[in-house]
């Protein structure tokens, strides 16, 4: 569990390198056209701040918690005509922006410590997995709401 604590601090110290590097792969993707859209202090600021806090959203929030933050993601997106797909691999970015940078900064130091290590991908697939799905679901209803005031 060290190891695993020890991940979670590299990657909340680094969080401002790590949005940073995750902005540059967003306007730079084929797969991320519009996300022109957003405006880039904001996912920026976004993504910093979840790997800022990353052991608060690992191990203090709730599923709740998780939902709340990624429905109201969801609504955003789509407020500003982002294509769920777009919404969903940016998420999928912001993990593999991370396992990048752990893999590059953090080696195992003894094997005893695969455990923790084990342990922490654990969660973190778990959350991930839920902030797509809620994410995905914030986007939905805003358009459900959004083409239901239309017909009015």
């Amino acid at each position: 569990m060290m190891l695993a604590y020890r991940l979670v601090r590299l990657i909340e110290t680094h969080s401002d390198g790590l949005a940073a590097s995750l902005l540059n792969k967003v306007q730079t993707s084929e797969l991320t056209r519009d996300y022109c859209k957003v405006p880039p202090d904001d996912l920026q600021l976004r993504v910093s701040e979840i790997y800022r806090h990353l052991g608060d959203w690992l191990l203090g929030k709730s599923e709740f918690d998780i939902k709340e933050r990624y429905r109201e993601i969801g609504a955003r997106r789509a407020g500003q005509q982002v294509p769920l797909s777009q919404l969903v691999w940016v998420i999928v970015l912001t993990k593999e922006n991370l396992w990048e940078y752990l893999k590059r900064e953090a080696g195992m130091e003894r094997p005893a410590e695969v455990f923790g290590e084990l342990e922490m991908l654990q969660l973190l697939d778990q959350f991930f997995d839920r902030a797509i799905f809620f994410a995905s679901l914030g986007y939905e209803q805003a358009r459900v709401r959004t083409e239901a005031s239309a017909v009015r």
